[in-house]
């Protein structure tokens, strides 16, 4: 991988500064994306942004940033967007600093602002290298999620599509799923699941998956996959609670899609469960109805005092294989199984030695 250190004058990065919804921000005579279309709002509160500048017009160093170049010459801004974009603003006068805007400085405070030297290391290499450097360097600054760290190694028209859906506060995964998905959708967290998902279904990594579909032309295939996604998940679970917020649908659809619901029946034990103390994981309760695995509803446990008083009534006779054991070599187990409708209550707690109580659980 090649990295090189740039002084690069503010009156070179500012040529050409544009920013709009459909092209995002550039600058550089049009050679630097600076965000991409799409991409995360500037982020930067005021006091940031005006110490941006005051630090320009000192004359004092600006942490280095992080520039790409591209397989075509052109550069993205993996790291000093937000510094790049105060600067870029203070210089089109869109705010003032006390009360002074850009064009309201004398002639040699323009100079100076436009002459200080930007300290930029420029990046050229693989995928994996790229990244790999990125996850490395980013430690200071707005830090970058794992998924805006991707986006600047697979930069390409299928990315810039896949954020359309993904990747805005009003964007379409925001607008019809929202209800459903966890995170931000201009931090990349809603393009991160779908990613995820998708990407799951066909044994790969989302690195990979991204890698595969970077030169595509449009990324309508996987905005196809989360709609059937949310398609099958309500037409199986139609009744909305919030603890459907944040599961791994995709994971779940991947499989479990081919099945065939009664979904009146599981709306009654979804109502049973969600009442039954026993039950301390009420998130889990949709992937226990759909795979059998009561793991995923975690149980609650008998007490301490359960168990001592089983321990004692038992005189530390094992209830399967009638050996004699020290109390911390048993463990509490439920005389009639939670799925058959026993309680974790005193009554039903016996106590088994491990041996017993693994051979027990695993039948």
């Amino acid at each position: 991988m090649k990295i090189e250190l740039h002084e690069i004058p503010i009156r070179e990065v500012v040529k050409g500064y544009q920013e709009g919804e459909d092209i995002g921000v550039i600058a550089y005579g049009g050679k630097l994306n600076v965000r991409p279309p799409y991409q995360r709002e500037f982020i930067y509160k005021d006091a940031q942004r005006n110490e941006v500048i005051n630090t320009i017009m000192k004359g004092f160093p600006l942490n280095v940033m992080y520039w790409i170049k591209r397989k075509d010459g052109t550069y993205e801004v993996m790291d000093g967007q937000q510094r790049t974009i105060s600067f870029c603003q203070y210089y089109n006068s869109d705010f003032s600093i006390d009360y002074r805007y850009f064009h309201n400085l004398f002639d040699d405070e323009k100079q100076q602002f436009l002459n200080y030297k930007l300290m930029v290391y420029i990046c050229e290499g693989t995928d994996k290298e790229k990244l790999d450097w990125f996850r490395i360097i980013n430690i200071a600054g707005e830090k970058l999620t794992n998924q805006e760290l991707r986006n600047a190694v697979y930069v390409g028209e299928w990315l810039a599509d896949a954020k359309k859906y993904f990747s805005k506060p009003n964007c379409a995964c925001y607008n019809l799923y929202k209800d459903y998905f966890t995170g931000s959708a201009i931090r990349q967290d809603y393009l991160e699941t779908a990613i995820d998902w998708i990407s799951q279904s066909e044994g790969k990594t989302i690195e990979e998956y991204m890698s595969i579909h970077q030169n595509d032309y449009n990324a309508s295939k996987l905005w196809m996959y989360v709609s059937s996604v949310m398609t099958w998940l309500k037409a199986v679970f139609p009744h909305y609670r919030k603890e459907m917020k944040g599961i791994q649908w995709g994971y779940l659809y991947n499989q479990f899609k081919d099945g065939d619901y009664n979904t009146v029946t599981l709306e009654q034990r979804i109502v049973e469960l969600m009442i039954d103390d026993d039950v301390t994981n009420k998130k889990g309760i949709y992937e226990y109805l759909l795979d059998g695995q009561e793991k995923h509803i975690n149980i609650r446990a008998f007490t301490p005092a359960m168990k001592r008083s089983a321990y004692e009534k038992q005189k530390g006779i094992c209830a399967i294989c009638h050996q004699t054991f020290s109390i911390d070599e048993m463990e509490a187990d439920h005389i009639t199984p939670w799925h058959s409708g026993g309680k974790t209550s005193a009554e039903n707690c016996q106590m088994l030695c491990r041996e017993c109580n693994r051979k027990k659980s695993g039948k």
